[in-house]
């Protein structure tokens, strides 16, 4: 439970420190939903991508605890 508690203190955290300048510098609603669109790209590409190597890591430390007989 720690575990994940953790990082959902530091993300939190992080976002009331970014969130007052981003909402400042994004004042008009067409610049907000163009950043905020950049933004949602961006953390998609990350968990796709700590999607792909959690399962790459998942299927080969299967291989390796099975001798890598399926």
């Amino acid at each position: 439970m720690m575990d994940q508690l953790l990082p959902i203190i530091y993300m939190i955290g992080v976002l009331l420190l970014v969130l007052p300048a981003f909402l400042q510098s994004n004042s008009k609603l067409k610049q907000f939903l163009t950043n905020f669109t950049v933004w949602i790209v961006v953390v998609l590409i990350i968990l796709t991508i700590m999607y792909i190597f959690k399962n790459k890591y998942w299927l080969y430390k299967k291989e390796v605890n099975t001798g890598g007989n399926n």
